[in-house]
């Protein structure tokens, strides 16, 4: 049996042990959100649910317990410009990298310019492996600019590539009967989505089977 000072001294172990571990998840932390590229740090905390009453707050709790990323789900996030969806997309990739997931943060435009580039210079494959690795993907910006063929291609390469292996993020200002118009061409965007199990501007219930649908409408924040 341990006399008194037997005692102080295991608590003392206990508390160093307990420090020395909140300070390495403390850096763990840090280090994944350094890597997320992240536009910025907020919290779902500080969404403000009453100015977007639009939001369905039991959604984002479910989301918030973050099963859609054990569960290899994607979310869409859907509305016009300037009403919170990526503070919420970036707001779950916090609560991602809290919880020791590794999290990626790219807009569509930059996503794009990366394929293109990786491509021209032989080292596409690389940079697949490199963009699925990420157990959370935000993919931001979807609808604001159009797509080359080329770009739409190695969009939903990447995008099949990890369906059903990880989660994928993605906002846009665009319904999905309107998606075909980020193509420029709505033969081709059928072309493509439909190499993605039937993910189609006009039938997107493949994909949606495996997503959850986040819609946000009303003024900007």
């Amino acid at each position: 049996m341990l006399g008194i000072g037997g005692v102080i001294g295991e608590l003392h172990r206990s508390h160093a042990l307990a420090q020395e571990w909140g300070g390495r998840h403390q850096r763990g932390l840090e280090a994944r959100l350094k890597q997320a590229r992240l536009p910025w740090i907020k919290s779902l905390e500080q969404f403000d649910f009453s100015f977007q009453p639009s939001v369905d707050r039991k959604t984002v709790r479910e989301l918030s317990g973050l099963g859609f990323v054990e569960r290899h789900e994607n979310v869409v996030m859907l509305g016009p410009p300037g009403v919170g969806k990526t503070h919420l997309a970036g707001a779950l990739g916090v609560k991602a990298a809290e919880a020791g997931h590794r999290v990626m943060f790219m807009t569509l435009d930059k996503l794009v310019t990366a394929l293109v580039r990786a491509r021209q210079e032989n080292r596409l494959e690389r940079q697949l492996q490199q963009l699925t690795y990420p157990r959370v993907l935000i993919l931001d910006e979807i609808g604001y600019l159009l797509m080359t063929w080329e770009e739409a291609s190695l969009l939903f390469r990447l995008v099949n590539r990890r369906y059903e292996r990880a989660s994928t993020i993605l906002t846009s200002n665009k319904s999905f009967m309107d998606w075909g118009e980020v193509f420029g061409d709505q033969v081709i965007a059928t072309a493509v989505t439909t190499s993605i199990r039937g993910w189609t501007p006009s039938t997107a219930s493949h994909y949606l089977s495996h997503a959850n649908l986040v819609t946000c409408v009303g003024g900007s924040q």
